[in-house]
């Protein structure tokens, strides 16, 4: 599953750097799919949905730092736990519990977003 940043956020931006898929952003701050991954131009993502990756998304939090849900992978493929999580130092990084996915299916995320890496 996505990991959420829960509205107990400080806005420290210990979280931001620490994302291999650049998935973090700060609140207010428009993302790109294609921001820190081998993504360009039109895609379909693994859910079968149809972006550009290269098009300015809407933010999702306006007040908080908030992560990308379609980019998380809960840092699988690159570390053994999600380093937001670890670094929050009021632990409002945590599993959405509206977006449950198997390891295969973050991996798979993974592999779909940095296909050499």
């Amino acid at each position: 599953m996505a990991i959420i940043i829960t509205d107990e956020c400080i806005n420290c931006g210990a979280c931001e750097p620490e994302c291999p898929n650049t998935a973090i952003y700060e609140g207010a701050d428009e993302w790109r799919y294609s921001d820190g991954t081998s993504l360009k131009g039109d895609i379909v993502l693994p859910d079968g949905k149809e972006v550009n990756a290269d098009e300015v998304q809407d933010p999702i939090s306006d007040e908080v730092y908030y992560i990308a849900p379609d980019k998380c992978t809960e840092c699988m493929g690159f570390h053994e736990e999600p380093q937001c999580a670890a670094v929050c130092p009021v632990d409002c990084c945590v599993p959405d519990e509206d977006r449950v996915e198997s390891e295969d299916e973050l991996l798979g995320k993974q592999r779909f977003m940095h296909p050499d890496g």
